[in-house]
């Protein structure tokens, strides 16, 4: 019986799990064993102007073993913990459940189910084949329930194109939209060495912090998601060319069809826009900044 949560340990907390279950590979299951990289996850908040604290909330999203969620405990932080392998509760709750802490853990679909209210950060080590649809999960809920800062173990590659990185190879939808409401930096990268069992590539801390861009105020952001996921669909061609045809999901945009996108943008490619420069029309769409995306939805939008 564990009294106390210096009694544990990353390495036996994983060990712990194994002994009872195997690592479930349609889930992904990469459980971090490397000790530098966790004090690395708890330095970035306080690096990046959230510091945690008591008064902290964090949502972690897959916590496998616990490594982690000891490490946010220790720091006296407030965690719910959102776990789908039934053996991973089991292993908390029988771990956990006999310290005093500031610990829930609930065996729920973190892509369906509703999160808590009350969020401050959400620091999670995430299931490669998840990392998108909880990003999309992030924005929903810090447009209702802003969140203070996100710092979240993805595979490199990826997150690369959450920071749009290198331009104009990392360019795309994820980034852009990501960049409406946070500022994404790239941190540590983690080797497959730091996980049992390793992962065939390396991973990366990735870092979300919200700001308010001026520029975005009053955009329709529903249009500016379709707009750039219908333009990078087809990377190679140019934005003439993309904007022609009307997305596919534009009846999803109230008041939208396929007559008024048509009216919308041939009224942009023959009058332009002061923000856009010359010949923008003619570029592929990972050749456009952030902003020029933004003018795009606003003169598309403004009909």
């Amino acid at each position: 019986m564990v009294d106390s949560l210096n009694d544990l340990d990353t390495r036996l907390l994983v060990d712990l799990l194994r002994d009872r279950s195997k690592p479930d590979k349609s889930l992904g299951q990469h459980f971090l064993i490397d000790d530098g990289v966790i004090c690395r996850t708890l330095q970035i908040s306080e690096e990046y102007g959230s510091p945690l604290s008591e008064n902290s909330h964090v949502l972690e999203v897959g916590p496998g073993p616990g490594s982690l969620t000891l490490a946010l405990l220790k720091e006296g932080t407030r965690v719910t913990a959102l776990e789908i392998d039934e053996q991973s509760v089991l292993h908390l709750r029988r771990v956990f459940g006999g310290i005093e802490c500031e610990l829930v853990v609930k065996m729920e679909d973190a892509l369906s189910e509703r999160w808590p209210s009350g969020i401050s950060h959400v620091i999670s080590n995430l299931p490669y084949q998840i990392s998108s649809p909880i990003l999309e999960r992030i924005r929903k809920h810090h447009d209702s329930d802003p969140i203070q800062m996100c710092v979240l173990l993805v595979q490199e590659e990826f997150a690369h194109r959450m920071a749009m990185s290198s331009s104009p190879y990392d360019v795309g939808p994820l980034g852009l939209n990501l960049w409406l409401d946070f500022e994404v930096f790239v941190d540590r990268r983690v080797p497959p060495n730091s996980f049992s069992p390793a992962p065939r590539v390396n991973s990366r801390l990735v870092v979300l912090r919200p700001i308010n861009r001026t520029e975005v105020d009053g955009i329709n952001r529903q249009m500016f998601r379709i707009i750039t996921r219908h333009c990078f669909s087809n990377r190679r061609r140019k934005m003439r060319t993309l904007l022609s045809t009307h997305p596919s999901r534009i009846s999803r945009v109230s008041g939208w069809h396929k007559g008024r996108w048509t009216s919308s943008v041939s009224r942009l490619l023959e009058s332009g826009a002061s923000e856009l420069a010359e010949g923008w029309a003619d570029l592929r769409p990972e050749n456009l900044s952030p902003e020029e995306w933004v003018t795009i939805t606003r003169q598309i939008s403004s009909e």
